[in-house]
């Protein structure tokens, strides 16, 4: 996988592009403001772009605007956040701009780096990696769509947000993979999400559950 990092944090850019590439994954980059990421997205084409949300100038949103503006010139590229804040309305825009193939982790969460690289390869194929407190934040937001679920139903979807898979949600839950299945099909039918790949429809489902 080829990645640009994105972070006006030095050390921090640096050692996490140290841990990819001794996994075995080639960084293209590593960049410190917003400009420069553009620039080396465009010259390298990576796979995937890790991208801190605040960066110079003025350390507010730049690196957010910068995934706005990725996705539309470059769609098939996977965008992770890595940032220390929540910041759920933009990471709303992000997704509705191009939905597919986006993350968003809070650096003091992340503890294990083969968490952080599964995550990385989930966004680059094309699914979604979302911190369970950004989970938790958009669940509290009230988004459109999901209003007519259960719970436990909403508690499943959450988990599908965070990119776990059924086995993972039942052993969470401590339910049975018969009851995941059926809980996920209740939800394509109450999101009205039309039959095709399941990969494909769970990404839709998460998309109902981010967008406003």
């Amino acid at each position: 996988m080829r990645i640009v990092i994105a972070d006006d944090a030095a050390i921090l850019r640096d050692g996490l592009a140290h841990l990819l590439t001794a996994r075995g994954h080639e960084v293209v980059a590593c960049v410190g403001d917003a400009d420069a990421l553009g620039a080396a997205v465009a010259e390298h084409r990576p796979d995937a772009a890790v991208i801190d949300i605040r960066m110079p100038p003025t350390h507010t949103d730049e690196g957010l605007r910068a995934a706005i503006a990725l996705r539309r010139d470059h769609p098939d590229l996977g965008i992770l956040l890595f940032s220390q804040y929540i910041e759920t309305r933009f990471a709303a825009d992000l997704i509705a701009e191009s939905p597919a193939g986006v993350g968003y982790l809070l650096k003091e969460r992340v503890g294990d780096i083969d968490d952080f690289v599964d995550a990385l390869h989930r966004v680059a194929s094309g699914g979604t990696a979302l911190d369970p407190e950004v989970v938790g934040h958009l669940l509290n937001a009230g988004r459109g769509g999901v209003r007519s679920l259960t719970p436990r139903e909403r508690e499943v979807l959450g988990l599908m947000a965070e990119g776990r898979t059924n086995a993972a949600i039942a052993k969470t839950l401590v339910v049975s993979d018969r009851a995941v299945e059926k809980h996920i099909a209740n939800i394509f039918l109450k999101l009205d999400l039309p039959p095709s790949g399941d990969d494909h429809r769970r990404v839709l489902a998460v998309l109902h559950y981010l967008k406003i």
